[in-house]
């Protein structure tokens, strides 16, 4: 199976409603698709979503990066993996989403290769998840109807959105948790948007009330890492490192300083799915548990999280992929099954994902 040829489209598709957090506000998805197409006629998709704001890629440099790498693997054989993926990560470095894009389409191929569902060549079994939804940031009241909507729709997790104003934060998730009750459950994400002692002193606001959430997300800028160790060390709330993860030298060293409880692996901060399975087996050494989220991204890339959840079930115990149950429509065909809080894998070969715009 060799590499004849590399192109890359736009996904484009609305969300049912804005998506808001402390970092950024969007309302119509845009992702690039990677297709890489071999001399049998098989096709491998992936994708990624530009985040400047955390990856610093937009579509020009994905594209860019795509480009560059293309005169390097058309004509490579697809069953040199190795060879493969030694090119993509080392000819150029950075460009984390660009590359996961790329990855997510060559795996696809390999297991198309092996007649085989990603997820098995991966070697996993489970098949069946329960994920989170996102409730956007915002003012209370509509963070509430937000929140009492995704119960009715089957959620029992929800994930915060907040960041923006200390004082609104504290009194956004107790107006939730109240309207709610002890039934559903909260993760926080604060996006960067506290500092240390903010982040301790808001969270024993909401202990004395008797909540715990899930986890706090990444409250502190990524590159404070001796600010998330201060806070693990002086509250109750798990805390979790999203934006300060994107390399496995970024995990151990968290890691090795006892800084975080959870570790929140996403495809596009870890330059595709070889990096992220081996963030789960370092996560798994550690004995610290991984949560897999995404980026505002389209079922391609989502599916793709699915079957390395699968792969690295043990370690991978949380998801947040609720990207597709965001968006109004969207032009991939897959056998997966996303219905709202629940996701079912398929059992076609590959990713089993098809773009049906090419």
């Amino acid at each position: 199976m060799k590499i004849t040829n590399i192109r890359t489209t736009l996904l484009k598709a609305a969300l049912k409603t804005p998506f808001v957090t402390s970092l950024r506000r969007v309302e119509m998805l845009e992702d690039l698709v990677v297709m890489v197409e071999c001399d049998d006629g098989s096709v491998g998709y992936g994708e990624g979503a530009p985040t400047p704001v955390i990856t610093g890629e937009t579509i020009g440099s994905m594209n860019a990066t795509i480009d560059f790498l293309k005169p390097h693997l058309i004509g490579l054989e697809v069953e040199d993996f190795e060879t493969i993926l030694q090119k993509v990560h080392t000819l150029i470095i950075k460009n984390t989403t660009a590359k996961s894009a790329l990855e997510i389409a060559l795996y696809d191929l390999k297991a198309q290769s092996a007649k085989q569902p990603l997820y098995k060549m991966l070697g996993g079994s489970k098949t069946r998840f329960r994920t989170d939804i996102t409730i956007s940031m915002g003012e209370i009241d509509k963070m509430i109807a937000d929140a009492q909507s995704a119960v009715s729709l089957g959620y029992d997790t929800l994930k915060i959105k907040i960041g923006d104003d200390p004082k609104k934060d504290v009194a956004r998730v107790l107006a939730i948790h109240n309207a709610l009750g002890n039934e559903i459950n909260l993760r926080l994400d604060a996006n960067q948007g506290w500092t240390a002692e903010e982040s301790v002193s808001l969270l024993h606001s909401l202990e004395k009330k008797d909540l715990i959430a899930e986890f706090i997300e990444q409250p502190v800028a990524a590159d404070d890492i001796e600010g998330l160790k201060y806070i693990k060390e002086r509250v109750q709330t798990p805390v979790l490192a999203d934006e300060s993860i994107f390399s496995l030298k970024d995990a151990k060293r968290l890691l090795e300083m006892q800084a975080i409880d959870y570790v929140n692996i996403k495809l596009a901060k870890t330059a595709g799915i070889s990096q992220a399975l081996a963030l789960a087996d370092l996560s798994k050494s550690f004995g610290v548990k991984c949560m897999i989220g995404c980026m505002l991204e389209g079922p391609i890339s989502v599916l793709a999280g699915v079957h390395v959840a699968s792969a690295k079930a043990e370690s991978i115990t949380m998801l947040d992929l609720d990207a597709v149950a965001l968006l109004s429509s969207h032009p991939v065909e897959t056998d997966t099954v996303f219905n709202e809080s629940s996701i079912e894998l398929g059992e076609a070969f590959g990713l089993g994902a098809t773009y049906t715009n090419r």
